[in-house]
């Protein structure tokens, strides 16, 4: 798990929350983590392996060299991860550079947790947490099945519900769906809604199977793969994430 996000978002402070160990320095300087730091970490009778990373902030405010391998040590550390952990600033919202990680993320096919830090000191109402949560999901569409937790990791709250819910999204990324499911269930909700036809032409898809790959892959056997328009490979991946446990995941969908 590669804990990531902006400086002082507080990602050390959670490190430090869940092994119960004062293990990383933490301070009110942003940058103080400078190296990716690795801890072994065991809970629910599983082992993981925690990334803390230094801040990936905007390049223009990467001044020094020190910091620029530091930032990419933490890219590096998503590379290493099966899934990683955003941690967000809740007195800060989702910034543009949130959304940059997450797309980093996405694009490199790990599975994504996020989760709203300092919970404890915002204000709330009983419609604050999910208009929080409506906000985030409308800025990081159309990726937006994805688990969001308000955490305090100062106060250790929730900090366990966020391990359950890591560990969900690494079984996520390994569901294996039979193929006579798959077809089962997509194929009548295609006949319901068939892509738009090419020239003329009706596109029909015929089949689908799962590929035996490390993130979830799907194949859809159609006869003119190359036309099929991106909202429908968007209106699949929907149908893919409404009928099977995917969330969190990011799933690749192929045509052939």
């Amino acid at each position: 798990i590669a804990i990531v996000g902006q400086p002082n978002a507080g990602k050390s402070t959670l490190l430090n929350a869940l092994v119960g160990d004062e293990r990383n320095i933490v301070t009110e300087i942003a940058g103080t983590t400078r190296d990716s730091i690795h801890t072994k970490y065991n809970l629910f009778g599983k082992e993981f392996l925690l990334i803390d990373t230094a801040g990936i902030r905007k390049k223009n405010k990467v001044h020094e060299d020190l910091e620029f391998y530091s930032v990419m040590r933490a890219i590096k550390a998503i590379d290493e991860a099966d899934v990683c952990l955003l941690l967000i600033d809740a007195e800060c919202n989702i910034e543009a550079q949130d959304l940059k990680i997450i797309k980093l993320i996405e694009n490199k096919k790990k599975g994504l947790v996020i989760a709203v830090n300092k919970w404890d000191k915002i204000e709330k109402d009983t419609n604050t947490l999910k208009e929080f949560e409506k906000k985030i999901k409308d800025k990081i569409a159309p990726f937006r099945d994805v688990p969001i937790l308000f955490i305090s990791a100062q106060e250790k709250q929730r900090i366990h519900k966020l391990v359950e819910v890591l560990i969900q999204v690494n079984e996520n990324r390994s569901v294996r769906i039979p193929t006579h499911k798959l077809n089962d269930i997509l194929l009548p909700e295609i006949e319901k809604t068939p892509p738009p036809s090419y020239r003329g032409d009706y596109i029909r898809i015929k089949y689908i199977t799962q590929l035996p790959t490390k993130v979830p892959t799907f194949a859809f056997f159609c006869n003119y793969p190359e036309q099929v328009k991106e909202s429908y490979r968007n209106f699949l991946e929907n149908k893919l994430r409404e009928h099977f446990n995917l969330t969190g995941v990011p799933i690749n969908v192929f045509f052939r």
